[in-house]
């Protein structure tokens, strides 16, 4: 039976480390499977993160090694102090609030988007071992990709995902013809993997007082990966043309690299549509969800390029 998580759950669990009952649980937002609780103990407010899967504290784990490594780059972060089980196979982490304001807020937008840019070229700095989910921060051996390509084909589905977009008609016969090819080219990159956050957007920043960047949030999804075309493809693809450039220009990229990694930014920012569309096939009360992917995958919202 599963074990029922509440307030008095992340209750139970400050007071295991403080020893003492904190004196309000708030909770900010949860799910099926992972519940976020804000406490206050001594004058502190911690935030405690609880998931009803026991695989979470792998990634808790993760998230843990990731953040101590670029915290050593003076890329700001929340402080995780304890990542653990409570004994009945609930894992939780607990951490430092960071006070401030969502990056959604920001007054300037470009401002924060070429900060968030220079500390992405921070992380994707640090060198890592393997490829995907599992690397430096586990001790498994047996799960690692040890190659990029092998990461491409068994990780991230690239042929089975092509495939299904063909069987489902979501790109046109050129826009297929494209994607083999941008694959094939993906598959043939030989360089060393080093570390990605994989979700640097506005929402998982926290602003200070003076609209900089104290905290960037959320590393659940920080892989080993071929860094620059796998950071840019997933923090890019819903910015402006204006606020696209902010990012790069703080990543410090020059035009003519960035051009060299288009295609490769392309073909991944496409494959990880694959949970949308599969979504949007399923969506009966939608039906324009899936025309609506479709025109945006076949660049019909592409107001700059004519393509080949």
């Amino acid at each position: 039976m599963t074990k029922e998580i509440t307030e008095a759950t992340a209750a139970e669990i400050l007071e295991r480390h403080f020893k003492s009952r904190p004196k309000k649980i708030e909770q900010l937002h949860g799910g099926l499977s992972n519940f976020v609780y804000t406490g206050c103990v001594g004058g502190e407010e911690y935030i405690v993160r609880i998931s009803h899967d026991p695989t979470r504290y792998q990634a808790f784990l993760k998230e843990q090694w990731s953040v101590t490594k670029v915290r050593e780059l003076g890329v700001p972060t929340p402080d995780i102090l304890e990542v653990a089980n409570d004994g009945e196979g609930v894992p939780y982490m607990i951490s430092h609030k960071v006070a401030g304001e969502p990056g959604q807020s920001a007054k300037d937008r470009i401002g924060v988007l070429k900060e968030l840019g220079t500390y992405a070229a921070r992380i994707n700095s640090i060198e890592t071992q393997s490829f995907g989910h599992i690397f430096d921060w586990s001790h498994n051996q047996l799960s690692r990709k040890q190659t990029w390509a092998e990461y491409v084909e068994v990780e991230l589905h690239a042929s089975e995902r092509l495939e299904f977009f063909a069987k489902e008609k979501v790109l046109s016969n050129g826009a297929l013809k494209r994607l083999r090819r941008g694959i094939a080219k993906l598959a043939k990159w030989d360089g060393r993997p080093s570390l990605t956050h994989g979700d640097l957007r506005l929402k998982n920043v926290v602003l200070d007082k003076e609209g900089k960047i104290s905290a960037i949030l959320d590393w659940e999804t920080a892989t080993s990966n071929f860094a620059a075309a796998w950071e840019l493809s997933l923090a890019l693809h819903d910015l402006s043309v204006d606020e696209k450039e902010a990012f790069l220009q703080g990543y410090g990229i020059t035009p003519s690299d960035y051009l060299a990694l288009s295609d490769s930014i392309k073909t991944l920012n496409v494959l990880n549509y694959f949970s949308s569309v599969t979504a949007a096939l399923e969506n009966a009360s939608d039906p324009l969800a899936l025309e609506r992917l479709r025109m945006r995958l076949n660049g019909g919202l592409d107001l700059y390029s004519l393509g080949d």
